[in-house]
């Protein structure tokens, strides 16, 4: 779960006398860099940033409306189905937990837990608007803070 990433540049590197060709990956969340063999990145978790039609689709889904009834699940059931949810970097889900939580957050206080989760999710969805749209990570919390309006 670290958000958004550019690929800055393929290296290879020697080791054990064996030349592995990595993606160097410019993570935008927490300024860290990582590197994926070529070979395993298919396995990685890693997928292409969202095309802006699709986008557009999931944040017109974030209207934060009073009538969703899974917000009312108890806690634990609640906070297991948001973090396989923002785990599976699934653009459409992470966007859910965000809108889920940030109702229940408006109706009464959320505990630390959720609370973390809550800016797990606008992170990522910040990060992807960011460089889906070609934008400032300004601009997309704007966007983001204009929809929970």
């Amino acid at each position: 779960m670290q958000g958004a990433g550019v690929i800055e540049k393929v290296e290879e590197k020697e080791i054990s006398q064996i030349k592995i060709s990595y993606f160097i990956i410019n993570m935008l969340n927490n300024n860290m860099q990582v590197m994926i063999p070529q070979d395993k990145i298919s396995n990685s978790g890693i997928r292409l940033v969202t095309n802006a039609n699709d986008l557009e689709t999931i944040l017109s889904s974030i209207v934060v409306s009073e009538e969703r009834t899974d917000i009312d699940l108890n806690y634990k059931e609640r906070y297991q189905t948001n973090l396989r949810k923002v785990k599976s970097g699934d653009l459409k889900e992470n966007s859910e937990v965000f809108r889920d939580l940030t109702i229940l957050n408006s109706k009464k206080p959320l505990n630390s837990s959720e609370k973390q989760m809550l800016n797990t999710a606008k992170k990522l969805l910040i990060g992807e608007i960011s460089l889906v749209k070609n934008i400032s990570e300004t601009e997309a919390i704007d966007i983001v803070n204009s929809i929970i309006a």
